[in-house]
């Protein structure tokens, strides 16, 4: 059960149709164009797993890239509290590694953890919507937990159109909001079967699925990229 009063907080959770898709790298290039825009972010990743030792401590790569986009606001400890060996989901590292402390209130308090009334919290998950985050929970009971829309990061490959539309019927289940779809080419580093297809249009047939604003961005730091990146910050920036 949870516990005490949920402390309001104004942001995003970040989600994947599945792990490596890209969340971190969107998240980073977005959260550089809200720095630029005058907005205060706050970036939490409060479970990472697949960390490597680095000065006798495990380092938290992506939240290491987001506090980095973010410039820096308090320590990386803040950013991400919980860092696993084991590259797994959180919650089987976590069991794995004996951290029997990995819960969602745990998890939901790192998340707001000095995050004052002027920030925009952003909250990256750990692999998909229904990936286990923690012993008692998924990402998609952290989302619920702390009440923000939901920006979901998929690959733009063959297969994406069912993993959207099964996220999005269970984002919309928890009664969260989807801010947006973004579909990541992520097969510049990551060639996948079907993406060297020229007639595959996943946001063209996306379009008649949903209604959520849907964005294709190619990795990278092109001028089209860069574009669509705007347009996404432009979606996320809060209301004054």
């Amino acid at each position: 059960m949870r516990s005490g009063k949920r402390i309001p907080v104004r942001g995003v959770f970040v989600t994947g149709t599945d792990t490596g898709v890209g969340k971190t790298w969107i998240g980073a290039a977005v959260i550089r164009k809200l720095i630029a825009r005058g907005v205060r972010v706050v970036p939490r990743k409060p479970a990472e797993s697949g960390c490597e030792t680095q000065d006798g401590a495990l380092f938290p790569a992506d939240a290491a890239v987001l506090h980095a986009a973010a410039e820096q606001p308090g320590r990386l400890l803040d950013v991400c509290p919980y860092r696993f060996r084991h590259a797994l989901s959180p919650a089987r590292a976590a069991r794995l590694e004996k951290a029997e402390h990995l819960t969602l209130a745990g998890l939901e308090q790192a998340c707001v953890k000095g995050v004052s009334d002027d920030s925009f919290v952003w909250v990256e998950g750990a692999g998909g919507f229904y990936s286990p985050l923690a012993a008692d929970g998924l990402n998609a009971d952290l989302a619920a937990w702390l009440s923000l829309p939901v920006l979901l990061v998929a690959a733009d490959r063959l297969g994406c159109i069912n993993h959207v539309l099964l996220s999005q019927q269970a984002i919309q289940a928890r009664g969260l909001s989807l801010v947006a779809v973004v579909l990541n080419q992520v097969s510049v580093l990551q060639p996948t079967p079907g993406m060297g297809n020229a007639v595959m249009d996943n946001l063209e047939d996306l379009r008649q699925w949903t209604d959520a604003p849907l964005i294709r961005i190619a990795y990278g730091e092109q001028p089209a990229a860069s574009a669509q990146i705007a347009r996404l910050a432009e979606l996320l920036m809060p209301a004054a």
